[in-house]
């Protein structure tokens, strides 16, 4: 609502994207987020990165 008024440039989903990487269709189908894990942000490994899980379809 913001952008589309001019009232703001642009919007960050930073941690909602990193726990919810299907973040639009998540806001399109009004689904539940998953929480963050910070405990996963900065790992080498895949955890965090590919196994929250997304919608189904």
């Amino acid at each position: 609502m913001l952008l589309k008024e001019g009232q703001i440039d642009g919007a960050v989903f930073g941690r909602l994207f990193i726990a919810n990487p299907d973040l639009p269709a998540r806001f399109a189908a009004r689904a539940a987020l998953n929480p963050p894990d910070r405990a996963t942000f900065y790992t080498p490994g895949a955890a965090g990165f590919t196994d929250y899980p997304r919608l189904p379809g």
